[in-house]
Order: C-alpha cells, then sequence, then structure tokens
C-alpha cells in the first residue's frame, strides 16, 4: 500500500468520528497551549531582564574602582589608579580596551536654573564603543577644545535657583536648552558655595568672591526624553585629554577636587582616577578579567555577575512553568491513547478485511500511527495560534497595568513554535504507538 493511500486513509477515519477526533485534539490544544504559553513567560521574564541588565550597563563590560582596596595595611601606601595601571588593565588577555574615567563636579547655570553633575572624562575609544545614541549633535571629538554631551536626563537635576523648585517638585519640564542656549559652568563648586554663604576663616581661608564661570559648549545629547532611562542618562561625558587640559588650566598650582594630595597638602603632578571602564571580548570571559583585576588589589563589579545569577534564577522558572504545561500535554497523550485504542476495537471487521485483502500489518500499524500524528500536528498548530493570542493579551494587560515598563512579559521565539509543533506530533505518535502494537488482525477474524 501507498504512503499516500495510507494517509488518505487515516485522515477519512478521523473524519468519520469527528467529535472524538476533535475532543482529542482540544486535549492536545489545551496542553500545547499551556505549555508554550508557561515557557514563554519564562522566556519573556528572562528577556525583560536582561533588558534591563543592558540599561544599567553592558555584559561585557567591568567597572574598576578603589573602592574595593584591599590593601588594608595603614603603613602601605594607599591604592591609586594612575596611567601607568590603566595600561596593565588593558594587556590583560580578553581586555578589548581600558578607558581611564576623570571625574569632576561641576555646576551649571542657565538663567535662573542652575545644576550640580558630574562630568565623566573617556578616551575617544570608550566613548566610540559605548553604544550611545546621539540625539543631536555628535559625541566629543579629539583634538578639539572641550566640549560637553549630555544624557536625556540631565535636565531633571536642574532646578530654579530662587524658588528652589525642579523638574522633581513639577514633574513638568524646565526652560533650559543646553543644545541650543550657552550654558555658564563652574568648576571650583567649593568656592561658588563658600561665596554663597559669606566665606569662612581659620588655617585655610576661602575666597568670598564668586569663582569665575565658563562657557563650555555642548557638543550633543543622548537619544531619549526625559522618561527615557539608560545607564548614561544622567551623565555628562567629555574628552578625558580636553577635560585634563581644561582642570589643569583652571586650578593651576592648585588642588583639582577630587584629586589626592602630598603630606603637605600639595597637588601631585600627574592626576588620578576613581574608576576604569574596561570592555570585554566576550560575556563568558568578564568573571576572569574581573577575578585578575581583583587579585591586583582593585575593586572590579560588573552586571555580568547579576546575569549569571537571572539566567539560573529563569532555568529554574522555566522549568517549573513547563512542568505545569507538560502535565496537561501528558493529560492530552492518554487521551490520543484512548482513542486510538477505543478505534482499533471498533474497527476490527475492517482491520481484519484489509488484513486478508493482503495489506501488510506494517502498513496497518502505520495507519494508526499516522492518525495519532494527525491529531497531534493539528492539535499542535490550533494550539501554537491560541497561545499566540494568549501571549499578545498577556503583554497587553502586562503594559497597560505597568504604564508601558513591560515590553514584552510573554515571549514566543521562532525555535519555540518549532520544538512545540514537532514535539506536540511526536506524543501523539508514541501515545499511539502503543494501541498500534495491540493490532493482531487474527483476533479480528476471529471476532467478526
Amino acid at each position: 500500500m501507498k504512503f499516500s493511500d495510507l494517509l488518505r486513509m487515516s485522515g477519512s477515519n478521523l473524519l468519520r468520528r469527528k467529535l472524538r477526533t476533535a475532543l482529542t485534539v482540544l486535549g492536545v490544544v489545551i496542553g500545547t497551549a499551556s505549555i508554550v504559553v508557561m515557557i514563554s513567560l519564562g522566556l519573556g521574564l528572562q528577556r525583560s531582564s536582561l533588558e534591563q541588565i543592558e540599561q544599567y550597563g553592558g555584559l561585557t563590560t567591568i567597572n574598576v574602582n578603589t573602592w574595593g582596596n584591599y590593601n588594608s595595611d595603614s603603613s602601605q601606601e594607599e591604592l591609586r589608579i594612575d596611567d601607568g595601571v590603566v595600561e596593565t588593565i588593558s594587556k590583560i588577555p580578553h581586555v578589548e580596551f581600558a578607558s581611564p574615567i576623570l571625574s569632576t563636579n561641576v555646576l551649571l547655570k542657565q538663567g535662573v536654573y542652575e545644576g550640580s553633575l558630574s562630568v565623566r572624562g573617556m578616551t575617544q575609544e570608550a566613548l566610540q564603543n559605548m553604544d550611545m545614541k546621539v540625539g543631536e549633535g555628535t559625541l566629543p571629538e579629539a583634538g578639539a577644545p572641550l566640549s560637553f554631551f549630555y544624557g536625556n536626563q540631565v535636565i531633571t537635576n536642574f532646578y530654579n535657583s530662587k524658588t528652589n523648585e525642579g523638574y522633581w517638585e513639577n514633574s513638568e519640564a524646565i526652560d533650559v536648552d543646553l543644545m541650543n542656549q550657552p550654558v555658564f559652568v563652574i568648576f571650583d563648586t567649593d568656592a561658588y558655595y563658600q561665596s554663597k554663604n559669606g566665606g569662612s576663616g581659620g588655617d585655610r581661608s576661602t575666597p568670598t568672591t564668586p569663582p569665575k564661570k565658563y562657557i563650555i559648549p555642548t557638543c550633543g545629547m543622548l537619544a531619549g526624553g526625559t522618561d527615557e532611562y539608560s545607564e548614561n542618562s544622567y551623565s555628562v561625558y567629555a574628552d578625558i585629554d580636553a577635560l585634563k587640559a581644561e582642570l589643569k588650566k583652571i586650578f593651576k598650582n592648585k588642588v583639582i577636587p577630587g584629586q589626592p594630595t602630598t603630606k603637605s597638602g600639595k597637588p601631585y603632578k600627574e592626576l588620578y582616577y576613581e574608576e576604569v571602564y574596561v570592555r570585554v571580548d566576550k560575556m563568558e570571559n568578564v568573571t576572569e578579567v574581573q577575578k585578575t583585576i581583583q587579585e591586583m588589589g582593585y575593586g572590579a563589579n560588573s552586571n555580568a555577575e547579576w546575569m549569571e545569577q537571572t539566567q539560573e534564577q529563569m532555568k529554574m522558572i522555566q522549568l517549573v512553568l513547563g512542568g505545569i504545561g507538560a502535565v496537561s500535554l501528558f493529560v492530552a497523550a492518554i487521551g490520543i491513547a484512548n482513542t486510538m485504542m477505543m478505534s482499533i476495537y471498533e474497527r476490527t471487521k475492517e482491520i481484519g478485511i484489509i488484513k486478508v485483502l493482503g495489506c501488510d500489518l506494517g502498513n496497518i500499524r502505520t495507519m494508526f500511527l499516522l492518525e495519532a500524528g494527525f491529531i497531534g500536528f493539528f492539535g499542535g498548530l490550533i494550539g501554537l495560534i491560541l497561545s499566540g493570542i494568549i501571549s499578545i493579551v498577556i503583554n497587553m494587560i502586562a503594559r497597560s497595568a505597568a504604564g508601558g515598563y513591560y515590553e514584552g512579559i510573554s515571549y514566543i521565539p521562532i525555535w519555540l513554535v518549532v520544538i512545540s509543533l514537532a514535539f506536540a506530533v511526536l506524543v501523539g505518535m508514541v501515545a499511539g504507538f502503543f494501541p498500534a502494537l495491540k493490532l493482531s488482525p487474527l483476533a479480528a477474524i476471529r471476532n467478526e
């Protein structure tokens, strides 16, 4: 008997018992939809966690600092980060580049508005590889005079100096245009606040006159509105060489705020850094590089640590959710086996006649397995369609309830569609395998 004949006979046999077939298919539909929706929830939660971690920094970046200083012996010199340390870190295997971060606090003023911010000077290589989406202008350029690149949420740190009200008091955008209007920058913030308070006396007298204001041009701004958060939203970036040159010129022969001093209170000739931005080639190598840096005595943290823990938690969640859905599919498999067994008992005469006419027993068994496979296929296909609809509804409800925060709490990738459909067919054929083994043309002929 040809395979096409077996397909035709299997289909016609299922159509002869429409209600029973429909009920059996319904069991597979529910089972497939359950397992797909459950797994999609786990995948969606994992993807959402990954996106949130990405917002707080890349998965292949390491932040090196002196906060985790392991050199606790007070007799030894304090551990610091200079250009030599940065060069050593950049030569560690799997490190693509290492950029020192020179941070300095400044006060920005425009009209009656002012805001206290931290400027982060970084190398051109780091600025170009930090995946910052430029909304206006450009990133700081090498060799150019000092310019600032503002994060999209920097403006929320400004407040009205007369009323002391800002964005967070009214949740409304304030009248500050960082891109098109001049911005006055005060680098000596200590002197500024002391002058506002009338100055102070003592062994180290402080100025009572306001410090000099500088107009630093804006080279660009990060894309996004004031409600779109990312790792760089609240930061101000600059080319590190331009920032060094400006700070040395402003604080000539004086201590630059944030920089260490000698025992006599004088500044060092070189500048030291609080942090180093390190990019690793692959996430799998982050832990190894991180340990190497920690062995040098410096603090090192990365988002890869969070991601590893999150992945382990998500795997457990997916196993639990998938197990719940698998129970439904197991019940559906019992229904398929019951349907096939009943079909064999009801068609004993037909089986006997087909065998007498010369049909091979293997063909008869194949026909019953095809019927079971058809039930699994159509049940799985309809179940996938149903699970897609359920997934859309879940995402709409989650997005509405969270005010648009969750974009895809349920996620069904292509591989899950393919595997689920193949698994439904496999479950159907496995469930029909045992009844097919029970086929006995001789018993059928005797019974009839």
